[in-house]
């Protein structure tokens, strides 16, 4: 199929997407992919589009659109039964040394050598259940003693707060003390992060800034007793001390007072200033104190203003901007902004946002500000003049770098996600130890290495090489075809050749599920590329989706671009993470939010709702973004028991986001309430297809978005239905769903897209990432097997071409929209759902009755963490929900790691 009618095109202006789409294929992708299948002809064409996530050797592929091929040398480490990410760095005065902090606890790294020369973790101490927090490590050295402080807290458990002291004595790591911080209301974590060492009159002093209380605080050293905390802005995150003033990063800006009137919204600890129309942060300030706790002046920074670094001469201090994708420049001398530099890759005026900056550091002699643009996978390069600045060039960097520091014309980088989650069973344990139920390779979302690039400090001919690079490692020819203008004329087409030409459709239905992978829905799928020994929930479990898979198109090449639900929301809504995501991954301090009740999560362009609304499109929202208030007291057999006998459920769905309210079904339960049975959802949704059926004209809404969760499950907790009958309740629902769709007047223009938000909940033989997406309506019912490797940006971009709306970001606008699954000749065939083959009342069994690993599995899964979403520790449920299907055969250990204890997640 061609997708564009090449002779319209600018020849030269295609010329030129065909060259960058052939440098990419040639020089970058070829080591990835198996051989093309498809010759160069479509303009979003790349070879990876061929390849799957299996590869684990540079250059590897990420499941949003991303290449990863780094400049320099890559350092890899950490417990392979770990989800490691290194985070931040700080060089050891007088020695080839730098203290590396990394989730799990520091390393010491010998930046010449490139190698871990020793290693402290909290696992393996008594501080077992500890993470470190966003970043910041400092280093004191004095004499021969050499101390490192950072920041560290748990998330759940006692929910401490403390920073750490270790001694380095050139061969070992040891803990010598802890400064611990309590929390204060309303923030359940004081939580620490960012630190600086300040030398006053002779005496060291710490101050550290507590994100969760809103506060710096001040510690002298010598005695480790606090001398003044003050208030700072909401959530601060960086610091830095320069000419005796101290300088803070408040990632949510000001915070409010009681007289505010500007619109707030909740950050789980407190509120802050939002922008009515995206519900994200309205801004963010720097505040500045001197050493005796007095606020000298808070000076506005662009949105999530997070690391910052001074001029080596004290000027200027720099602030990297997440969320606005620039950097706050401010002066010293005056406390104003001196001026603000773009650090957007996608260079247009109105270039797409996403590029994330999240840390910083300055050349020895002042004239090159290094930036980690985290989404970019690159380091951005500023050429500084006095007070301003402009991009010189990028380097590529693996996944989203997180620190960054200049050493001996060094770059070394901490990257936040590496090589993303990679790694196979083969590597977490000795096969001859526990080969477990399936033999050949197989992966989970929350198994990866931390990596740190050694990259020498390129000269100009060698930036300009890098920058080259950094733009085909990214797609970034995509985003110039997102910009193509309609062509007059065109006919409808199911997927338009581009943005705003006609489509067959006119509403969209987009249905995110909860937590499943390929294997574990599809395995058992002869004509997809499944492995049948990982299938927990196969066709007698799912038979709705199978038949979806069979009858219209089976992606067997589809994955999440994130790893877990808190992630898995935001890249499904808006097809990127901000910073604030990213640097809580795995740890989850401040808010696990699968449900965006968090303002400190949405990005400045908000989520594809808002996209749909501003261009003109009706929206309604079935449940995502929201949270069902009803009686707590009433239980699953309860609520079950009002559905059979046709009684209503009273709820109440609660959201933070005012403009989301008017679009929010009140009559489709929000979806994180596992102990509402899925079928209340659908006859929900059923009755207001109806009520648009009876209206004159075509009222039903462009795009509708619909949470459907069930098939999360809640392991084998009693009182609940079994796994199995909890992923049939939801395979039902989404049966139903469609079948009442497809027997609408609106079927002839509709298109329902399906996925699950993450992969996280077991395991898949061909990737980590890879998981269950379905694309049905009247133009995909071809039952043809679509190997295409698509990921959920793609799916957010198919969406926003059919209904003429512009990408919201450099994710989805580097995305391929999904071309292949549709057809020009419609086949109107109905479908009709098939009946559940588990009973949806198949409970689990009471603890009396239980015993050995059963009983331990249904008193874990009695947590109250896990009444919600992702609310516990996932490997634990993984484990549960494998001896539910499997029994005692044995659980793939080496595919999982060792059994942890459970801890919230």
């Amino acid at each position: 199929m061609r997708f564009f009618h090449l002779k319209k095109i600018n020849r030269f202006y295609f010329m030129a997407i065909m060259c960058i789409a052939c440098l990419l294929t040639d020089q970058v992708t070829a080591q990835v992919v198996a051989p093309a299948k498809q010759t160069a002809t479509d303009p979003y064409y790349t070879a990876y589009d061929n390849s799957t996530l299996t590869r684990s050797e540079l250059p590897v592929l990420m499941p949003h659109n991303r290449i990863i091929r780094p400049a320099g040398t890559v350092l890899r480490y950490g417990d392979l039964n770990l989800e490691n990410h290194s985070l931040d760095l700080k060089r050891i005065p007088g020695t080839t040394l730098l203290a590396v902090e990394d989730r799990y606890g520091i390393a010491v790294v010998d930046y010449q050598q490139r190698k871990i020369t020793a290693s402290w973790s909290f696992t393996g101490s008594a501080y077992k259940g500890f993470m470190s927090t966003y970043s910041g490590i400092e280093v004191l050295r004095s004499g021969n003693n050499t101390r490192i402080f950072w920041s560290a807290a748990q998330s759940g458990g006692e929910r401490q707060s403390v920073v750490f002291e270790a001694a380095w004595n050139g061969n070992d790591l040891k803990i010598t003390d802890t400064i611990r911080f309590t929390a204060v209301a309303p923030a359940p974590l004081a939580l620490p992060n960012e630190v600086a060492v300040h030398n006053e009159g002779g005496t060291p002093y710490l101050y550290v800034v507590l994100n969760g209380n809103n506060t710096l605080e001040k510690i002298n050293l010598n005695t480790k007793q606090r001398v003044w905390s003050a208030s700072t802005g909401v959530a601060p995150y960086g610091i830095t001390v320069v000419n005796s003033r101290i300088y803070v990063s408040n990632w949510g800006g000001t915070l409010p007072n009681a007289g505010a009137t500007a619109e707030t919204a909740g950050v789980p600890y407190g509120k802050m200033f939002i922008d009515p129309v995206t519900g994200a942060a309205s801004g963010g300030s720097v505040s500045v104190f001197d050493t005796k706790g007095a606020l000298i002046k808070e000076v506005p920074a662009g949105l999530h203003p997070n690391d910052l670094v001074a001029s080596p001469d004290g000027q200027f201090v720099y602030v990297a901007n997440g969320n606005s994708d620039d950097i706050t420049v401010i002066n010293t001398n005056t406390l104003s902004v001196a001026a603000t530099i773009l650090v957007k890759i996608d260079g247009h005026t109105s270039g797409f946002i996403g590029d994330s900056p999240n840390a910083l550091d300055v050349s020895p002699d002042g004239k090159t500000l290094y930036v980690a643009n985290g989404m970019d996978n690159a380091l951005a390069v500023i050429n500084l003049g006095k007070g301003s600045g402009h991009v010189k060039g990028y380097i590529p960097t693996e996944s989203y770098p997180g620190g960054v520091r200049i050493i001996d014309s060094q770059l070394v980088v901490t990257n936040l996600e590496g090589e993303g989650s990679r790694i196979s069973s083969k590597e977490i344990t000795k096969q001859d130890k526990e080969t477990g139920a399936y033999p050949g390779a197989a992966y989970n979302s929350h198994y990866e290495k931390a990596t740190l690039s050694f990259i020498p400090v390129p000269d100009d001919q060698k930036l300009q090489q890098y920058t080259a690079d950094v733009k085909k490692l990214m797609l970034l020819f995509r985003t110039e075809l997102s910009r193509l203008n309609p062509r007059k004329g065109q006919p409808a087409r199911p997927m338009p050749e581009r943005i705003g030409e006609p489509s067959v459709f006119k509403h969209v239905l987009y249905v995110i599920k909860e937590n499943r992978t390929y294997d574990q829905v599809l395995g058992d799928l002869s004509k997809g590329n499944g492995a049948k020994a990982l299938c927990l929930y196969g066709d007698s479990v799912t038979p709705n989706q199978h038949k979806l898979a069979a009858d219209y198109v089976l992606l067997d090449n589809y994955h999440a671009s994130g790893k877990c639900s808190a992630e898995g929301h935001q890249w499904t809504d808006a097809a990127m993470v901000t910073d604030y995501i990213e640097k809580n991954v795995r740890a989850w301090f401040r808010s696990y939010p699968h449900v965006q009740t968090d303002a400190m999560v949405y990005n400045q362009k908000g989520f594809i709702w808002n996209n749909a609304a501003d261009h003109g499109k009706k929206v309604r929202i079935y449940g995502e973004t929201a949270m069902p208030d009803m009686d707590k007291k009433l239980t699953w057999t309860d609520i079950y028991a009002k559905y059979k006998k046709g009684e209503p459920l009273q709820f109440k769905n609660v959201t933070t986001i005012s403009r989301v309210r008017p679009w929010l079904s009140p009559n489709y339960p929000a979806s994180d309430e596992l102990k509402i049975t899925d079928q209340y959802r659908a006859d929900a949704f059923i009755r207001e297809l109806k009520e648009y059926e009876a209206m004159p004209g075509d009222s039903l809404p462009e795009l509708m978005v619909m949470a459907l969760s069930t098939d999360h499950t809640v392991g084998t907790r009693p009182g609940m239905p079994t796994p199995r009958a909890m992923v049939a309740d939801n395979d039902l629902a989404l049966g139903r769903i469609i079948e009442a769709l497809s027997k609408s007047r609106f079927w002839k223009n509709t298109v329902v897209f399906v996925t699950e938000d993450d992969s996280q909940a077991g395991w898949d033989h061909v990737s980590a990432y890879r998981t269950t997406g379905f694309v049905v309506s009247p133009y995909t019912h071809t039952g043809k097997t679509i190997s295409v490797n698509y990921n959920q940006t793609s799916m957010v971009r198919s969406i926003e071409q059919i209904l003429g709306i512009p990408p919201m970001n450099l994710l989805d606008a580097t995305a391929r929209p999904m071309f292949e699954c549709f057809t020009s000749t419609p086949n109107p065939a109905l479908f009709v759902a098939r009946t559940n083959r588990v009973p949806l009342d198949e409970m689990n069994k009471p603890l009396a009755a239980l015993k050995g690993n059963a009983l331990n599995f249904a008193i874990q899964s009695m947590r109250k963490e896990y009444d919600h979403v992702d609310g516990g520790n996932d490997d634990i449920l993984n484990r549960i929900l494998w001896f539910a299907s499997k029994g005692n055969q044995r659980y793939p250990a080496h595919l999982a790691g060792k059994q942890v204890k459970d801890d919230d997640d």
